[in-house]
């Protein structure tokens, strides 16, 4: 269904790094999820009044919350979609993000509201009719919510809308809080002797299904607002794209920056043999950033870090300095590596990499090197430079 949708509603759909085609996915997915949460909505209203169930109408109310999102969702492919200008050079993609953490507002706000009003009912009990339209009319709403689920994950993961994922998620909430109404309303059919309210539990239960789907969506957008640590994935096809070019000699310093859908911006420091012309190491760094722009839709700067090379003396106080500081803890690592050397004294000058789940301070850490160095060469110095990554 989705890629006959696609097929027949988006031209070029399989282009999904052109911003039009990406636009055309969200407004569909946007007008489809629209015009379904509204009929469901029509539906469940009419399925509460007839049954009196209060979990039925809170789950009405929870689709109409849901077509609010999906109108969000339509306006953000729209400005995410505007070309980069001076206030916005990057442009406007991450406005998807934001819409993600109003939705997370909306998915919450329904949640609370359904947890008050459900706890109300169980201290003022009211059984619900017994309704086959409703059952009926529930089974249906279950049987759509999932198709919309789909529906967002693929065309989220196609085109790699935070979003859309987000509208996903609560797709599925909502399909399991429809799935535990029904139930609500199932058992007294099935066992007509149980006088208990279970509408009121039940709408407790979806209340705290629907608060945890709400806090996971506001979570994801947090992390995608404040800034995550690249993906292994696109780390990969970074040092895939450098690796394959003998000059580059190592990779370090990659700071990635992702600014929505086809938005990546990188910098990295490549070193390279000092010996080497610089016009070629230039050139060779030129084809990496053409290549990781064209073949990978990064947009990076590369810095050249040229570093010693064949020199049996500073190779083996390179292996020195790095046992000494592996030692301290195994995970951490040395680049930027260069010996310079004094009448009284010699320094070893070098870039520190401490991963952040070292519980070391920096001071500490770069102490304990130099009482490591220290220990085979007392007139050497260590001048450290520490990056934490």
């Amino acid at each position: 269904m989705t890629r006959l949708l696609s097929a027949l509603f988006i031209k070029d759909h399989e282009n999904v790094k052109d911003p039009v085609v990406r636009r055309s996915y969200g407004t569909l997915v946007s007008v489809i999820g629209i015009i379904m949460n509204l009929v469901l909505f029509f539906l469940k209203l009419i399925a509460g009044v007839l049954s009196g169930s209060v979990s039925i109408r809170a789950d009405a109310v929870n689709n109409l919350s849901d077509a609010g999102s999906q109108l969000i969702l339509l306006l953000t492919f729209k400005l995410s979609a505007k070309p980069a200008d001076r206030e916005h050079p990057f442009g406007h993609a991450r406005i998807e993000y934001i819409a993600s953490l109003v939705i997370s507002f909306i998915v919450l706000y329904i949640g609370l509201d359904l947890l008050t009003e459900s706890f109300s009912k169980i201290f003022s009990p009211e059984l619900p009719e017994k309704s086959i339209t409703a059952i009926i009319i529930l089974i249906a709403s279950i049987a759509i919510k999932m198709w919309l689920g789909i529906f967002n994950r693929t065309i989220g993961k196609k085109i790699d809308s935070s979003a859309m994922r987000a509208t996903a998620a609560d797709c599925f909430s909502d399909m399991i809080s429809t799935s535990a109404v029904l139930i609500s309303i199932l058992i007294p059919v099935v066992f007509p002797s149980v006088k208990i309210n279970l509408d009121a539990y039940m709408g407790i239960i979806v209340a705290v299904i629907i608060l945890i789907a709400g806090v996971k969506i506001f979570l994801e957008a947090k992390d995608s607002i404040l800034g995550e640590a690249p993906s292994q994935e696109i780390v990969k096809k970074i040092t895939d794209v450098v690796n394959e070019y003998p000059g580059a000699l190592g990779i370090h310093d990659l700071v990635v920056h992702n600014y929505g859908a086809n938005r990546i911006v990188a910098a990295l420091h490549v070193e390279v043999d000092g010996k080497v012309d610089i016009f070629e190491s230039h050139d060779m760094v030129d084809n990496i950033e053409k290549r990781l722009r064209t073949e990978c839709g990064i947009q990076a700067t590369l810095h050249m870090d040229p570093i010693v090379t064949n020199d049996e003396k500073v190779d083996v106080l390179r292996t020195k300095t790095l046992a000494a500081v592996k030692a301290v803890d195994e995970s951490l690592n040395i680049h930027d590596f260069r010996c310079v050397e004094g009448k009284t004294h010699t320094n070893l000058i070098f870039d520190l990499s401490v991963p952040f789940e070292v519980s070391l301070k920096d001071d500490e850490i770069c102490r304990r090197i130099e009482a490591n160095i220290k220990e085979n060469y007392p007139d050497y110095y260590t001048v450290i430079t520490v990056d934490r990554q």
